[in-house]
């Protein structure tokens, strides 16, 4: 488990991320229309996966504007951030902000993709919310970059995340 702050607080994850060069787990979410994606609609893609606990909050709408800006216009890369929150707060949002180069996707159904990918609080204010995670995959789905962001109420690190984008 990852042991993280929020608001200076120390909290826990429920696991661990999944290791870089690794397969990363696939995953069904639900997108706002209440269809459903899976990693394996995104194989031949690079993918950004950024996670995070709410939408509503300073901080995960700017990792969404930033990513909108910047991943979204690389070549042959999706942008899929991901988070708790109900597929039609995420829409609204979306709609607000004029985001349209990242798919939002919602794991309030079952909350298994936190499980899975070790990074669902299991402590704290936020139990049960996603917690701020940057995983970059390969065109395979390999891991390529994973960041746990140390306290919550940081951004990540998008330099790292975008230049994991790079060919090598």
């Amino acid at each position: 488990m990852a042991k993280i702050t929020l608001g200076g607080t120390p909290v826990e994850t429920c696991g661990e991320l999944p290791k870089i060069g690794t397969k990363a787990p696939n995953f069904t979410l639900t997108v706002s229309d209440l269809s459903t994606q899976k990693l394996s609609d995104f194989e031949g893609h690079k993918v950004v996966l950024n996670i995070f606990p709410s939408v509503d909050t300073g901080v995960c709408a700017a990792s969404i504007r930033a990513f909108n800006k910047e991943a979204a216009e690389m070549e042959n890369t999706k942008v899929l951030c991901i988070s708790r929150d109900l597929p039609f707060a995420q829409a609204r949002f979306c709609g607000a902000e004029g985001i349209e180069n990242v798919m939002m996707l919602s794991d309030f159904k079952t909350g298994q993709f936190g499980k899975d990918y070790g990074l669902e609080f299991s402590t704290g204010n936020f139990q049960g919310l996603h917690s701020r995670v940057v995983i970059v995959l390969d065109e395979n789905g390999i891991v390529k970059y994973t960041e746990q962001v140390p306290e919550v109420g940081e951004e990540p690190n998008y330099k790292a995340s975008l230049y994991a984008l790079l060919d090598e």
